[in-house]
């Protein structure tokens, strides 16, 4: 299913996170050897719950949802990028599609287990 979102970037640094900057909101490890986003609540409710598969407009990765954004923001995902920091200011906001609900193996994408 598409839809149009915000679109941002963070990084497991303690000023961008609560906790343990390398955990996901679900308990997930947070690692670039597996594409992950973070979604706003609303988004979670529209079914981009945990571990939904995301496409995202302008990368061939797929990514999954492994972490949940603060209740403030709306319609909105935050890319995983590690600990660059200028790789997720470069990136800065944008709007774009995303394609969620559509099931693993028509992706033909094996992501690693952790």
């Amino acid at each position: 299913m598409p839809l149009e979102v915000i679109a941002t970037a963070y990084n497991s640094v303690p000023a961008q996170t609560q906790g343990n900057p390398f955990i996901g909101a679900w308990g997930d490890s947070l690692d670039t050897n597996t594409p992950s986003i973070a979604v706003s609540r609303n988004l979670i409710a529209l079914g981009l719950k945990h571990d939904t598969p995301v496409k995202i407009e302008g990368f061939d990765e797929v990514f999954l949802v492994r972490d949940k954004m603060n209740s403030r923001f709306l319609n909105r995902i935050d890319i995983y990028m590690g600990t660059d920091v200028d790789k997720a200011k470069e990136w800065g906001v944008k709007e774009l599609t995303i394609h969620y609900g559509v099931y693993r193996d028509s992706l033909k994408v094996e992501f690693i287990a952790r």
